[in-house]
């Protein structure tokens, strides 16, 4: 997701010229700017999941180089020793022995700067600390951040329940990017679970940022400056709530029905989203304006959970997404179908021809969004067309 995530801290740049955006990276995206646009990011990201302060950044040979750069930050600018930390570290290529004893000397050089100048030191917490510090090494450097974020910025604070494999709202909010919806158009998700891409939806539509109802780390710094942050808080403007419904959704489970709108509500939707117990089959486009659906389809066991027990996985598959294809194909004329899997072989099920795959990671998990243009005609892949004589 790093150019969509890129193309969405460009926007937010637009609040306040000093934000800029510079390169990708695999994982994340550079930029760089005050403090306060730090609050930003962490107040308006839909799809960053966290917001990394670099604090430095230098070649390494060892383990002994690694501790003494941490040593020199200064850390006590920007938390005291009665904080809480965590220190996790990743890598690639580095050729280090050891990932755990490279964290263990990130923990010891902060410590130990604590221990120089006050005699006392940050405790360790690793469920739930007031800081977290990052180390990422490659082949022949370290740089070592500190987290402005906290908790994962996926964790808007409104989930009060989930369903089977749900979405992480970062990726629900990226897979709205790649697909191209904006507020106004119509969306549906005709196997929405517990809501999370539906609610995602409508809180964009609502105008309302995904980090308005939770706390920070930026919030326990040195340096917090709280009358900014209520000031970047107070300049949020809520869309006016629409007259026509332009967001639906659906699912085969009742209960799952129950659990969207209760989120919904947590989420502080004031506005309705029309939700719908059926089956996926049974649908109708809920719109005469051709839309977006976007869903991420049920597969395997979770097929089977309301299906035929006395059916194999893949038939099971296979008849759910041949049933699925026939409605896609005669109701939903001009839409534009968005299906997020981890079943690579999805379109041979559907007997449809993708017109863009877009490769994502669900977790350790490779997916693609895959998408299906509903032209007039039955769009079957080419291959299951009839071969000409000549």
């Amino acid at each position: 997701m790093e150019a969509a995530l890129a193309e969405e801290l460009n926007e937010i740049g637009q609040i306040n010229k000093t934000l800029h955006v510079h390169t990708q990276v695999p994982g994340g995206v550079h930029c760089s700017g005050e403090l306060s646009d730090a609050y930003r990011i962490n107040l308006y990201s839909r799809i960053a999941s966290r917001c990394l302060l670099r604090m430095a950044h230098s070649g390494y040979i060892n383990e002994n180089d690694i501790y003494d750069l941490t040593l020199e930050q200064p850390w006590e600018d920007w938390f005291g020793y009665h904080h809480t930390i965590r220190v996790d570290v990743t890598g690639i290529k580095c050729p280090l022995k050891s990932l755990e004893f490279a964290t263990l000397k990130i923990k010891d050089a902060i410590c130990d700067r604590f221990r120089d100048q006050f005699t006392q030191r940050p405790s360790v917490d690793t469920k739930m600390p007031d800081m977290r510090i990052v180390g990422f090494l490659d082949a022949r450097n370290f740089t070592v951040y500190l987290d402005t974020s906290g908790e994962a910025l996926f964790k808007r604070g409104w989930r009060l329940e989930t369903g089977d494999a749900p979405l992480r709202e970062n990726l629900a909010a990226g897979l709205l990017r790649t697909a191209g919806w904006k507020p106004g158009i119509p969306l549906l998700d005709p196997m929405c679970g517990s809501g999370t891409i539906l609610i995602e939806a409508a809180q964009m539509l609502a105008g309302i940022p995904p980090g308005l109802h939770r706390e920070f780390a930026f919030e326990k710094f040195g340096s917090f400056d709280q009358e900014e942050w209520q000031a970047i808080k107070d300049q949020v403007k809520l869309t006016h709530i629409p007259e026509v419904p332009s967001i639906f959704g659906s699912d085969i489970s009742g209960d799952a029905i129950v659990m969207t709108r209760n989120n919904l509500n947590k989420a502080g939707i004031k506005f309705e989203v029309p939700l719908k117990q059926i089956e996926a089959q049974e649908i109708k486009a809920p719109t005469d304006a051709p839309g977006i659906l976007l869903t991420n389809p049920p597969y395997g066991e979770r097929i089977g959970v309301r299906g035929d027990g006395s059916l194999e996985p893949d038939d099971l598959a296979r008849d759910f997404f041949s049933s699925f294809s026939t409605t896609l194909k005669q109701r939903f004329t001009g839409w534009s179908v968005f299906l997020f899997t981890a079943d690579l072989g999805l379109p041979k099920f559907l007997r449809l021809k993708e017109s863009r795959k877009t490769p994502f990671f669900n977790g350790a998990l490779e997916c693609r969004l895959f998408r299906f243009d509903m032209v007039a005609g039955f769009n079957r892949r080419e291959e299951a067309k009839p071969k000409s004589d000549a």
